[in-house]
């Protein structure tokens, strides 16, 4: 008895089954189970506690914690821990159960080691979530949890899933013949479920704080001093949230609703892209019926089965349909539509710029919204070809291949189809998501290597006059070693990206072909051509696949870029018509203010319950120091801005009920600083009416007296002005701005100090073309030399925001208050240069008489 029991407890202690051994891998139709549970939670194991001490140790030594009342308070996250500790606790269950009636008592060695591998490792996975809930590393943001928990959840879900391999192996519990293999099914389902649970939630990171928790964390926080790098934080925020509301803002723009031609074209895309689909299923086909055509008792000379498949690749283009022939015709059909879609949204974008208010043009820069609209519609145009021509293909590609493997073959081709193709794009993703701040970090160095040396070349006087050369080698040497690191870093998790890929790609592989040559050689309905059809098939996926992670990088970028364009988008009109609006009819041109009162912003009120009225035909001047709100109601005249409170009236109508481009058409306007478009004399004069005639645009120049100077330039009337009209002098720039207004040939005129930056005699000749400007019609001057404007019907001193004084020129000077003041104080700089004048010949005189 003592011997049986021995011996017994000698078969116990083995460490495979009896007749088994660990190298075998491949036992009764299916895995052995020893192999499989000693190899996958060896590598589970091993990569979890060799990676995750590491990652524990970084926290602990450069982890700042988290204050307790930033995190996020969510049930996932106790569900996440809950079965995170459930898992080891089946593990034990499960070793009972083999031990006492599952396997009829016999316990082996890998069991012992599975049992001991995933008690230690999942309790160390519970802490690396609560290191990484609690804990943040000094660099960026933390987007959800590690690169080490991520992998190692996707290992544990691998494993449980290779299970399904063994779906036709005659001793395994899936046929469900005794209460044994009902109690293993039972306990399988709960571990498998529990596996896709904790996978699941370990992307959803519900413990871990999202970016918007993040940047709302309070600066003076006792327990968190990160310093967030600006870039960063633009850069770190979920480009992909709200994906689908910004597809559906550039949906009207991406179907040509208006021509039926390109509607068609759309279509016929869309058909070829399909087609694509139809020959990339029946490429690898074709291969398998040469093969099994060769392979036959009786090969025959399938010729037409060769032409047939050169034929199809011809149209697919070497796999991936980059240089096929129906890619190129798509290619080609899609140019016209490519540019619909470019040409409707920069004029939406440009319409709804003009639309936007003067204050919002003032406070942008108008180099960063060019920059905006161009990035913005480059993106639009690459996004739709990354996802419509490369994404969406991919994936109807797996989908199509995951439907006729479980169709052709059986399930278990698919669903390993399916988890490989699966496993990689998630894999891809996360880890390009990861290795984002690296290549940031890279560009950011190489940004700075750059900039070290031309800062040092082009102070190289400086350099030379503090001897400063070997200070200069040494910090350029200083910023290469920083880029270098920083391109090890992005090199090396590049490389694991790849090795990821490889290690996903090859393992569906080696999974899917030792099934399909098993099922080869024990003839359980494939042929060889069927196994040369899986492998030609599925490398033909996984083709596309390894350009996912840079198509994903691009649409990334493509959405930031969007992300700013939406923004100009969003902007919202401060100054519209109301509705119901009509056009402003103008019979004589009386122009009232009635308690008016208006500040850029609330708190500094410019303009304080002003009134006038300029009666029609009449002039009126307004006058005042600097900031007094002058430039400020011709501003609002002109609509620019809406009074905070009053009311502007034009011939008894109310300036805000009226079509703000009737208002603009009634009014014409020359301003201080003339600005003309990069364009011909005669264009920029022109502008005031763009239908008149070329003898309208002469007869303009000649009543502005600027006709006779135009026939000395070259081209004449063609002379190109430059950029922003420099090519003319202010007196010249004046003069067709007056010409342009008086081809306009307003109701109202608007004066906004048309003279002040010219010199004497270059004034009194353009006030003569003004007065022709102004003749018989509603005039508002806004006047810095005070003797433009003393035969004004009518001026109006303004101080602080407020009329302190109006009335004629004579009855102003009669009061000696502040217009008389003003008065007095430009005479005297008036007469300043003929006195200097006269003590510099005295200076002279005295001089010569010395010698």
């Amino acid at each position: 008895m003592l011997v049986k029991r021995f011996r017994i407890s000698q078969i116990r202690m083995l460490y495979c089954p009896p007749n088994v051994t660990l190298g075998e891998v491949w036992i009764n139709n299916g895995t052995s189970q020893c192999f499989m549970e000693t190899l996958t939670v060896s590598i589970t194991a091993g990569i979890l506690l060799l990676f995750g001490s590491a990652q524990f140790w970084m926290y602990k030594k450069y982890g700042t914690r988290v204050a307790q009342l930033s995190l996020p308070r969510s049930k996932l996250y106790y569900a996440q821990i809950f079965i995170t500790f459930l898992l080891p606790i089946l593990a034990v269950v499960r070793f009972i159960l083999q031990a006492t009636v599952l396997k009829g008592g016999f316990v082996y060695g890998y069991m012992i080691l599975s049992l001991l591998l995933t008690i230690a490792m999942f309790p160390f996975s519970a802490i690396l979530i609560i290191l990484e809930r609690n804990y943040l590393l000094p660099s960026v943001p933390t987007r959800g949890h590690g690169l080490v928990l991520l992998f190692f959840w996707t290992l544990v879900l691998a494993s449980e899933s290779l299970s399904f391999i063994n779906l036709n192996r005659d001793d395994w519990w899936f046929h469900l013949t005794t209460l044994t293999d009902e109690i293993e099914m039972g306990v399988f389902v709960t571990r498998f479920v529990s596996c896709v649970v904790l996978f699941v939630l370990g992307l959803r990171a519900p413990g871990i704080m999202t970016n918007r928790d993040y940047f709302n964390l309070s600066n003076s926080s006792t327990e968190l001093n990160i310093q967030i790098d600006e870039n960063d934080v633009t850069n770190q925020g979920s480009t992909f949230r709200n994906a689908w509301k910004k597809i559906l803002v550039l949906a009207p723009f991406l179907w040509p609703k208006k021509d039926l031609p390109l509607q068609f074209r759309v279509l016929f895309c869309f058909l070829l892209l399909a087609v694509g689909r139809v020959i990339n299923l029946y490429v690898p086909i074709y291969s398998k019926l040469i093969v099994d055509s060769m392979a036959a008792e009786n090969p025959r000379f399938r010729w037409d089965w060769v032409l047939i498949y050169v034929g199809f690749k011809f149209l697919q283009g070497g796999g991936t349909g980059g240089m096929g022939l129906l890619n190129n015709i798509r290619s080609f059909l899609w140019i016209r539509i490519q540019q619909y879609t470019t040409r409707e949204v920069e004029v939406e974008l440009f319409k709804h710029l003009h639309g936007l208010s003067l204050r919002w043009h003032l406070s942008r820069k108008t180099g960063e919204v060019l920059r905006v609209m161009d990035r913005g519609t480059d993106s639009i145009n690459n996004l739709l070809n990354y996802i419509l021509f490369s994404i969406l293909p991919t994936i109807t590609d797996i989908l199509v291949a995951v439907g006729y493997f479980i169709s052709a073959f059986n399930g278990w081709f698919g669903l390993i189809v399916f988890v490989t193709m699966s496993l990689y794009i998630v894999a891809t993703i996360l880890v390009t998501e990861w290795r984002t701040k690296f290549q940031r970090r890279m560009n950011l160095a190489d940004n700075a290597q750059t900039a070290r040396s031309v800062d040092s070349l082009l102070n190289f006087e400086t350099v030379k006059y503090y001897g400063a050369e070997n200070y200069e080698v040494e910090s350029y040497r200083e910023a290469i070693l920083n880029y270098q690191t920083e391109e090890w870093k992005s090199t090396v998790t590049q490389n694991i990206l790849n090795t990821v890929q490889n290690v996903i790609v090859c393992g569906g592989l080696l999974t899917g072909s030792l099934l399909c040559v098993h099922m080869v050689v024990t003839n359980q309905g494939l042929t060889i051509g069927d196994y040369v059809l899986f492998a030609s098939y599925i490398i033909q996926l996984y083709v596309p696949l390894n350009w996912f992670g840079t198509f994903y990088r691009a649409i990334q970028k493509n959405f930031v870029d969007m992300e700013n364009m939406f923004d100009l988008m969003r902007e919202e009109q401060e100054v519209i018509d109301a509705p119901g609006a009509g056009p402003l009819s103008v019979k004589r041109g009386t122009v009232e203010f009635h308690n008016v009162s208006f500040g850029y912003i609330p708190d500094r009120i410019v303009l304080k319950n002003i009134s006038f009225t300029v009666p029609a035909g009449k002039t009126v001047a307004f006058v005042g120091p600097s900031g007094s709100g002058k430039s400020t109601v011709i501003r609002l005249l002109f609509r620019f801005y809406d009074v905070d409170s009053g009311s502007i009236v034009i011939d008894g109508q109310n300036i805000k009920t009226v079509l703000q481009a009737s208002l603009r058409q009634a009014i014409g306007v020359v301003p201080q600083d003339t600005v003309l478009f990069n364009n011909s004399i005669k264009y920029n004069i022109q502008y005031g009416r763009i239908s008149a005639s070329d003898e309208d645009i002469v007869a303009a120049a000649k009543h502005a007296d600027i006709h006779d100077r135009i026939l000395t330039f070259p081209d004449a009337y063609e002379t190109k002005v430059g950029e922003r009209g420099l090519k003319l002098s202010g007196g010249e720039k004046q003069r067709v701005a007056i010409a342009r207004t008086l081809l306009k040939s307003p109701s109202i005129v608007l004066l906004d100090e048309a003279t002040s930056a010219l010199d004497t005699q270059t004034e009194r000749n353009i006030q003569a073309a003004l007065n022709r400007v102004c003749a018989n019609r509603t005039t508002i001057v806004v006047a810095h030399r005070l003797s433009t404007i003393i035969h004004a019907d009518e001026i109006l001193v303004l101080k602080e925001g407020e009329i302190v004084e109006r009335g004629r020129h004579e009855d102003l000077i009669a009061l000696g208050n502040v217009y008389a003041a003003m008065w007095e104080q430009q005479l005297k700089i008036d007469d300043m240069p003929q006195e200097q004048e006269s003590e510099g010949d005295v200076n002279k005189k005295t001089s010569a008489s010395s010698a």
